[in-house]
């Protein structure tokens, strides 16, 4: 089947054949046909499978009639971070360049000012972050009645960030009437119970097992000992061929080590991580993909939708903490049928990760020797690590009494030689003898309308509460202090 037989216009075919692609994907061949009947669609495919083409071409398609007005877009495209919205935005201008649609692209990290210019000369495709997206409906810069067409990509990755409940905040802003496309990598509970609420008699399409790994993408495991991850790592690079890659870390902190650390040993690389401003993130990405930079040190910000023309490798600097990540991660390589390959540094700690990832993808990861460096082997167990401290925590005694509450400590003889005998010790005065003190040394208040006896009537008559000894700059006129 080609692009041809999908019922796409010959501008858009145009434009996908100056793209280079000829034959649609699997994803491709079943949703485009349901999206330009109108359906509503829940596909779930593996990432780097051609989701974007499957819902921007007849996107435009559709949207080639009509025209937008001022803050009133008649679609709108829900992306998790700001590299997918991005990428989005260009396969718009890729496909649709011989059309006349307005976008905006509403991300973080970019000018309020320049985007709301954008949305007041209308656009016609609204691609946003949720975050972005909410801040300029509450400044009364979008209304969303005329939204036509919705979608949602990425919607595991939207519910590993966070961004559930925003994302149903808009979906209740929108029009009830709308055409819906729903996407996702992973298909878990929750992403269900969203797409059922969100959807009406969706057409399912799922062209690949949820959470497989691309078939072009060879896979190793490396198992070394913590303190020797990045010789690995650089023996890795050097024995492989490597034209470009992505190293990912699990955490921010250490993509910025580890990228000066590879800087330090000649390595080109630069670091790619959510806390850099948006500039630098997008200046790091067109350099990597103009091939100025050959390894790009990332956390997980790059393990979903880009796409990256070629690349050869990826590498696990760690092993992802959920098994789904790495499914994502190796998918960065091995696209548009090419080859690639895919390397993970272990070490013995991380057994049960790599047992959850093993499980996932249905088959165990090829461990590979590394030459000139000990292996190491996994470990079942979680490791028990110190606290920061360094101290051990002292092991009670078995014999030691515990049931008076008291610390045990062990009884120490006096310099003298002599042991001498404890101090006897009060016996504990409980709550109930403490209130009977006290009721027997006070005397109670009266009732009330009781009237008091004449004593206490002269004392209140003529007094504040001193009794005889009041001072006399406090007793009430025509009368005098006693004594």
């Amino acid at each position: 089947m080609s692009f041809s037989d999908l019922g796409l216009s010959p501008d858009v075919l145009r434009a996908v054949e100056d793209a280079g692609y000829t034959v649609p994907t699997p994803i491709q061949e079943q949703a485009i046909p349901y999206v330009l009947m109108g359906r509503d669609v829940l596909g779930c495919a593996q990432t780097g499978t051609g989701k974007t083409a499957s819902f921007t071409l007849p996107m435009i398609e559709i949207l080639a009639a009509g025209r937008a007005r001022a803050r009133m877009p008649r679609s709108l495209i829900l992306e998790p971070t700001r590299e997918l919205a991005a990428q989005v935005a260009n396969a718009f201008d890729t496909y649709g360049k011989h059309h006349k649609l307005e976008q905006a692209l509403l991300i973080g990290g970019e000018s309020f000012s320049d985007q709301e210019r954008k949305l007041d000369r209308g656009v016609d495709v609204l691609i946003a972050t949720p975050g972005r997206m909410l801040d300029l409906f509450e400044r009364g810069k979008i209304l969303l009645s005329d939204v036509k067409i919705l979608v949602i990509d990425e919607a595991d990755r939207m519910l590993d960030m966070g961004f559930i409940p925003d994302v149903e905040r808009i979906v209740g802003l929108l029009p009830r009437i709308r055409q819906t496309l729903f996407f996702s990598a992973t298909m878990p509970p929750e992403i269900r119970r969203l797409a059922d609420a969100f959807l009406m008699n969706p057409k399912q399409i799922s062209v690949a097992p949820p959470a497989s790994p691309a078939t072009l993408v060879t896979q190793a495991m490396v198992i070394v000992a913590p303190e020797d991850k990045r010789e690995a790592l650089r023996r890795l690079i050097r024995s492989e061929d490597v034209k470009n890659a992505i190293i990912f870390c699990n955490r921010k902190r250490d993509v910025d080590i580890l990228n000066r650390a590879l800087q330090k040993y000649g390595l080109d690389a630069a670091a790619l991580h959510g806390d850099m401003p948006q500039a630098k993130r997008t200046e790091t990405l067109d350099r990597f993909r103009n091939d100025d930079i050959r390894l790009l040190v990332a956390s997980d910000v790059a393990a979903r939708g880009l796409d990256i023309q070629g690349m050869s490798h990826v590498f696990n600097f760690d092993v992802p903490l959920h098994a789904e990540d790495y499914v994502h991660r190796i998918g960065r390589t091995g696209r548009a049928g090419r080859e690639g390959r895919a390397f993970t540094i272990a070490t013995p700690e991380d057994g049960r990760f790599v047992q959850a990832i093993e499980q996932l993808i249905g088959k165990p990861v090829p461990v590979v020797p590394l030459p000139g460096l000990p292996s190491a082997a996994l470990s079942d167990e979680p490791t028990r690590r110190r606290s920061r401290g360094g101290a051990r925590p002292h092991r009670r005694e078995e014999s030691a009494p515990h049931d008076s509450g008291e610390r045990h400590r062990p009884e120490r003889k006096p310099r003298g030689g002599e042991k001498k005998a404890p101090a006897p010790r009060h016996a504990p005065v409980t709550m109930e003898q403490i209130a009977m003190d006290i009721a027997d040394n006070v005397t109670p208040l009266p009732r009330r309308n009781e009237r008091l006896p004449r004593e206490a009537e002269d004392d209140r008559d003529g007094t504040i509460g001193f009794g005889d000894h009041m001072p006399a700059f406090l007793a009430r006129p025509g009368r005098t202090a006693r004594g």
